[in-house]
């Protein structure tokens, strides 16, 4: 069978409804991770859902329990068919966040998938189990289009915790380097730069959470008493927060900029329109690093958010002046940031303007990744995609959010590609999540080329691969 013909039968079968109703089957499986009672849920899906579709496919399993105890396990599937062949490791994820049934719209119910025009709704429609359902169905169909073959060795790794920040698979992936050991990455999650456009991109931004406290006294005290006498911590952590990014969110602390937005970068991301779709929100006008385009602000710079802010009783309020406030902070950023320093450059920005009571305290970070876009892959990749869609793909130099890109980066030291088949307005951990069914079909002819090609010219790319990075300095 030829690639065109692959592809044709990958249309068939995705055009037959059989795609909709394995992904129907899999939303209704109640898979929260966030919640203490889905166990039996997540183990099902890995034993139930996916296990029986790879092995059917000649893949060797092997489920293995989190090294981090209590938390959802994982499984590892292996098909080698020629130890000569590259390796391809690919995830996915089969955790969702909370369902919040009761907060969807009437006539939609999370675990239900249900089609009203181009959208599929459901919990995790876009995220994850349409992506990788998608995925695995182009496996699939290279598998029997071969003749029970892929043309390259696979590996596939599944968890469910993504949503609860992935415990356990950085140790997982430390412990099982050899059996991980692959020669390239590729996945599908978040979404792509638009509906209508397919999307390539080359890794994560990080993202570091840290806290602000300001604790001035035990109690609150009457305002019409001590007003005026006593300072208000929630004043001053308010003016803390402004010293830190501008009331136009334009970030202040030169410590936690980048030095990574080069001119190969820029030229990428002048290739990229963000936002503008229907059900994107409406751009903010002036906000943000200046002299930069919204694309360079999203993808090749760094914000600084509050994502809470506490002081008093906001439920109840009262006419007291408040003994404490807090705020929960996040950076995003790219990589060439020194955000392992954090609380030294904020601590020493606030000491710097006079906020000497305020307490900084790290939560929890990731840090942020990228392929070299010069890669042999990434040229390989995008030709593909053109070709597949008729269309040119946008590249991205990472994500604008966050991913446990750097499990496979940097631990297991994988060129990662990273192929979505969501888009920006899909409801991703809100209500009404939906897939567009026309960029699962999309998706499905896409990967079903790529992985196709990847048989066809899997060494050879791969000895270009291993070229390019020996030519180094």
């Amino acid at each position: 069978m030829t690639e065109q013909q692959a592809i044709q039968q990958a249309m068939r079968y995705f055009d037959s409804g059989e795609f909709q109703q394995l992904l129907a089957r899999r939303v209704a499986c109640v898979t929260e991770s966030q919640r203490a009672d889905r166990d039996s849920e997540l183990h099902h899906y890995l034993h139930q859902e996916i296990g029986p579709q790879l092995a059917a496919l000649g893949f060797t399993l092997r489920f293995i329990d989190n090294p981090t105890v209590g938390n959802p396990p994982f499984l590892l599937a292996t098909r080698i068919e020629e130890a000569s062949l590259p390796t391809l490791l690919v995830y996915g994820h089969g955790d969702v966040v909370f369902g919040d049934d009761e907060n969807w719209r009437e006539g939609l119910n999370p675990w239900r998938l249900t089609e009203e025009g181009d959208r599929w709704y459901g919990r995790g429609s876009a995220d994850n189990k349409g992506q990788h359902c998608v995925n695995l169905a182009a496996l699939e169909q290279v598998y029997h289009a071969r003749g029970g073959r892929l043309g390259f060795n696979c590996k596939i790794l599944f968890e469910m915790g993504e949503e609860i920040s992935s415990p356990g698979l950085a140790e997982l992936c430390r412990q099982q380097q050899e059996l991980l050991r692959a020669d390239l990455f590729i996945a599908s999650d978040g979404p792509r730069v638009s509906a209508p456009r397919p999307t390539l991109f080359l890794g994560s931004r990080g993202a570091a959470n840290f806290r602000l406290t300001i604790n001035a006294r035990d109690n609150a005290y009457h305002s019409g008493n001590w007003g005026g006498l006593l300072s208000n911590p929630g004043t001053q952590l308010a003016s803390a927060i402004a010293c830190l990014v501008s009331a136009h969110g334009v970030l202040q602390v030169e410590a936690l900029k980048p030095d990574s937005l080069s001119a190969a970068v820029r030229a990428i991301l002048s290739d990229i329109e963000v936002g503008g779709m229907p059900g994107d929100p409406e751009l903010a006008a002036h906000w943000g690093e200046p002299g930069l385009t919204a694309a360079e602000r999203l993808y090749g710079w760094n914000t600084l958010e509050v994502l809470a802010f506490e002081t008093g009783n906001p439920a109840r309020p009262m006419n007291a002046i408040p003994g404490k406030a807090t705020a929960v902070c996040q950076l995003r950023f790219v990589v060439g940031t020194d955000w392992e320093n954090l609380v030294a450059h904020v601590e020493a920005h606030l000491r710097a303007h006079g906020f000497d009571s305020v307490q900084v305290d790290f939560l929890r970070g990731s840090p942020a990744t990228r392929l070299d876009p010069q890669s042999p892959l990434v040229s390989w990749a995008l030709e593909s995609l053109a070709v597949s869609s008729g269309k040119k793909p946008a590249l991205l130099p990472n994500l604008g959010g966050s991913l446990p890109n750097e499990v496979f980066s940097d631990i297991l030291g994988l060129p990662t590609l990273w192929v979505p088949h969501s888009y920006p307005a899909c409801g991703q951990h809100g209500v009404n999540e939906h897939m567009l069914k026309s960029v699962a079909r999309e998706g499905l002819q896409i990967m079903t080329r790529l992985f196709w090609q990847l048989g066809e010219e899997g060494e050879a790319l791969m000895a270009r691969q291993h070229a390019c990075q020996g030519a180094r300095p």
